[in-house]
């Protein structure tokens, strides 16, 4: 969906994964695109390949949580049309008695608070029409093993919701992806034995690759989802649906 005029787009956790295949598509769009990553080397590489295609594309690193980097980002890009808040961590299953609290707040700190973070500063250059797309996952309806994640993305998606109640005034949609299983880095780490369960458990029968998802993303960073405002797609096949017969 090639974007009329010239328009600018950020998308975070764009070093690879969901958030790199967001921001070549946008790119492909018609964006001028930010890829922000923590890793400033793995931004700047990313974004060199996308130019090296003739796309607009700058890389910039940075971590999310830090207000006044946030800030110089958005002063350098002047104003944001789209905001993708891709970037968050994951970590190693752990029952909730067994649950730190240094770990429950880093989890808190990075998937939660960046993206508001980010958010907060990115609103203030954003003009009516924006539009901002919020990655939670369909974790948020619960899973053992992962109660920091799962607190951490249920308050992306209460985020979500109270922002597009606010920001519809401003002519500024806000929405959320929450995907199922995909084939990231984070998979890779998996055993075999490890990766084959858990698509035996997909309806797809596999991990959606990052560019499925990326087009869902860009569909509501695009001007054609105008009227789609402060909802969570659930992007995971259908599993939510319900326990598969035996």
């Amino acid at each position: 969906m090639k974007v009329a005029g010239r328009q600018t787009a950020i998308v975070t956790g764009a070093g690879r994964g969901i958030g790199r295949a967001v921001a070549e598509l946008l790119a492909r769009d018609g964006y001028r695109t930010m890829l922000v990553d923590v890793d400033a080397e793995v931004a700047e590489a990313s974004a060199a390949a996308l130019r090296s295609a003739g796309l607009d594309a700058l890389g910039h690193g940075l971590d999310i949580r830090d207000r006044m980097g946030a800030r110089a980002l958005v002063a350098l890009l002047g104003s944001v049309d789209v905001l993708v808040n891709n970037a968050a961590i994951a970590s190693d299953m752990v029952a909730v008695m067994n649950l730190t609290q240094e770990r429950l707040r880093e989890m808190m700190d990075i998937n939660l608070r960046g993206t508001f973070t980010l958010s907060q500063e990115v609103i203030a250059a954003m003009p009516s029409g924006g539009r901002i797309v919020n990655i939670a996952s369909r974790g948020y309806l619960g899973g053992a093993g992962a109660s920091h994640y799962v607190a951490s993305k249920a308050g992306v998606v209460g985020l979500t919701r109270a922002m597009a109640v606010e920001l519809r005034w401003d002519g500024i949609n806000v929405n959320c992806v929450a995907p199922g299983m995909v084939d990231t880095r984070m998979m890779a780490s998996f055993t075999d034995e490890m990766r084959q369960k858990l698509a035996r458990r997909e309806p797809r029968g596999h991990a959606a690759s990052p560019g499925e998802l990326a087009d869902v993303i860009a569909f509501l960073a695009s001007p054609e989802a105008v009227f789609v405002n402060g909802q969570v797609l659930l992007t995971d096949g259908g599993k939510n649906l319900g326990i598969p017969p035996l």
